[in-house]
């Protein structure tokens, strides 16, 4: 057999772990023009939203209403309750696949666990990864790297400032801060799925699985999913008292007892409403919460997340609860929900710019459950919604930079703004910046005979602080800009209302907010939640031009995006936008009503 080959890859941006925020950084960076690298060390992208691990994806709107993330994160939603209406798992993967493997500017590198980091100073030159599968070492050169990989791979590789574990409260005077810091962690968890059927099944459980008899010998854990559907055994959890890293394997064995003596808890101990449930699937890669924190300009504490701080260099934000799990996981009683610590928040908090990147390397950006955060302030900006939009941040930051030839660094110091609009553009939502209007849209006359449309232009594209930002107009009823004399129309831009807060879809509505299924339920009216009714469907852009003569400039039949780009090669005294068709049936839908359309942003350039 001959030596293991090694292939090199010189590309502008190399990210390393295809959870899902490696995954949006790689594809805004490639989208804005970067050739891009992704190294994930798995078999599928997605992470802990991956088939293999199987946690839904949440966020601030899983929270707060209408505080839903939006950009590509949505995007992928809006696909995945498209074709993926029955929620199955290996769909979701080819869509997670599908995003990243065909997008123009991605080499993807699955299966390549990333082992070796060459430095070049205080910046990093290259990294090496081993291809499981292809038995192929592979070396990536790059201007810029983004660790997305969860446990920081690249923080022992590279030298970059990191922690581990809980904060003293002398430290940022925090009020779930510590007496004295240690290095205990959130654990991890090991899920599992069932199905409910239309007949008693018996449950078996193997001779090495815990036993637990009673509820006390579960610690009196809640579990009552099989009812509420929109919660799971997320208690399944170990490690937090260990080394979050190296102790995994012998964490993941413990964790598999106590998962399979669950369920044959839930099956013969008590009446727990499962005679006629069926054990599905049991996860074999536990879901991490916690291991290795870095260290960047800026440290996102507990006082910035509970009062809802804003920054100047605000790029994501944040709105999930501080729900940090104490270390002992499954040891502690669950009583009164005594193994959490939670506060709830009613507004979304800034993460700034700073704190996504490194302290003391040069060119390396990081996103995920790994950004510049405390302990209790991570406990919030862990979940993935929020991981998501940090990685749209974080490639979007990594285009501007390498556009100017600037480090992280000096990019948020001297092109934030370009960074935040181009953010805002692509869908992002930034709480406490509006997005820029473009001046062939500020300085033309909007006008429709459904109603005053001028909303249309104001910036803010979602329903937020009690206002609906949205123009409510009619099917069939032009949305027209005047410009009063011939003008240059090169592209323009749509927000559609695709219901984020996920009021109104059809379905089960236990399951509303979340992408993919925890249980399957027959007597529940299945997994599925349908699509965005009030979703514009069909459309179409007329110019007027000089002649005086009305033409079609654009059209589109079946669209399934929130965001509606499109260019434009037309020189017109007017462009106007017809609604033709939304995803509603014939029957009322909430106030819109089956003639109408619920629009927040059209705008031309």
């Amino acid at each position: 057999m001959s030596p293991l080959r090694k292939i090199d890859h010189d590309v502008d941006f190399c990210v390393v772990g295809g959870g899902i925020a490696g995954m949006l950084a790689a594809i805004a960076a490639a989208r804005h023009g970067l050739k891009v690298a992704l190294m994930h060390d798995r078999p599928m992208l997605g992470g802990n939203a991956s088939s293999e691990i199987r946690m839904w994806i949440c966020g601030a709107g899983s929270r707060v209403p209408y505080l839903q993330e939006t950009g590509i994160l949505e995007e992928i939603a809006l696909e995945n309750m498209y074709r993926n209406p029955s929620r199955n798992y290996s769909q979701w993967d080819a869509l997670l696949y599908e995003k990243v493997r065909f997008e123009p500017n991605i080499t993807l590198l699955l299966n390549c666990s990333c082992c070796q980091a060459k430095m070049a100073g205080q910046s990093i030159a290259s990294v090496t990864g081993f291809q499981l599968t292809t038995y192929t070492w592979h070396c990536v050169r790059a201007k810029l790297f983004a660790d997305c990989s969860g446990d920081s791979i690249l923080a022992p590789l590279s030298g970059a400032e990191h922690r581990i574990g809980r904060e003293a409260r002398s430290e940022h005077h925090e009020d779930f801060g510590l007496d004295q810091a240690d290095n205990k962690t959130m654990g991890m968890s090991l899920l599992l799925q069932a199905r409910e059927t239309d007949h008693r099944v018996e449950y078996i459980p193997p001779p090495w699985a815990y036993r637990f008899e009673t509820d006390a010998d579960m610690q009196d854990k809640p579990h009552t999913m099989l009812q509420d559907l929109n919660t799971n055994f997320y208690w399944i959890e170990l490690g937090g008292e260990q080394d979050s890293i190296h102790d995994t394997e012998e964490i993941r064995d413990e964790l598999l007892k106590i998962a399979f003596g669950c369920w044959d808890h839930m099956k013969n101990h008590g009446d727990h409403g499962a005679e006629n449930w069926e054990l599905e699937w049991v996860g074999f890669l536990p879901g991490k919460r916690e291991s290795v924190r870095y260290v960047g300009d800026y440290i996102l504490t507990q006082q910035d997340v509970e009062n809802a701080r804003s920054f100047a260099d605000e790029v994501a934000y944040g709105g999930w609860q501080i729900d940090n799990h104490l270390p002992g996981g499954f040891r502690l009683s669950g009583k009164d929900g005594a193994h959490l610590q939670k506060r709830r928040l009613s507004e979304p908090y800034g993460i700034p710019l700073r704190a996504l990147y490194s302290v003391n390397i040069d060119n390396l950006l990081f996103a995920g459950r790994n950004i510049s955060a405390t302990h209790v302030a991570f406990s919030s900006t862990r979940v993935m919604g929020t991981c998501g939009i940090m990685g749209q941040a974080i490639g979007t930051t990594a285009a501007v930079a390498i556009k100017h030839g600037l480090t992280p660094r000096k990019a948020c110091q001297n092109k934030i703004r370009d960074i935040q609009q181009l953010l805002l553009a692509d869908d992002c939502f930034l709480p406490h910046i509006a997005r820029d209007i473009t001046p062939l849209s500020r300085n033309a006359t909007l006008s429709s005979p459904a109603g005053d449309a001028d909303v249309l232009r104001n910036g803010i594209d979602r329903r937020f602080a009690g206002i609906d930002n949205g123009f409510f107009g009619k099917l069939n009823i032009p949305i027209t800009y005047e410009f009063g004399q011939p003008v240059k129309v090169r592209g323009f831009r749509i927000i559609a209302d695709s219901d984020l807060d996920r009021e109104f879809i059809t379905g089960n509505p236990n399951l509303m907010k979340i992408p993919m299924p925890l249980f399957r339920a027959l007597s529940h009216g299945g997994t599925s939640f349908g699509f965005p009714q009030c979703l514009l469907k069909k459309f179409r852009l007329e110019a007027l031009l000089p002649d005086g003569t009305w033409t079609t400039v654009h059209e589109a039949d079946n669209n399934r995006r929130r965001l509606i780009r499109g260019t434009l090669d037309v020189v017109c005294n007017a462009l106007r936008l017809i609604p033709l068709e939304t995803y509603a049936s014939a029957a009322l839908y909430h106030t819109y009503g089956s003639g109408a359309v619920h629009l927040f942003s059209f705008e031309v350039q």
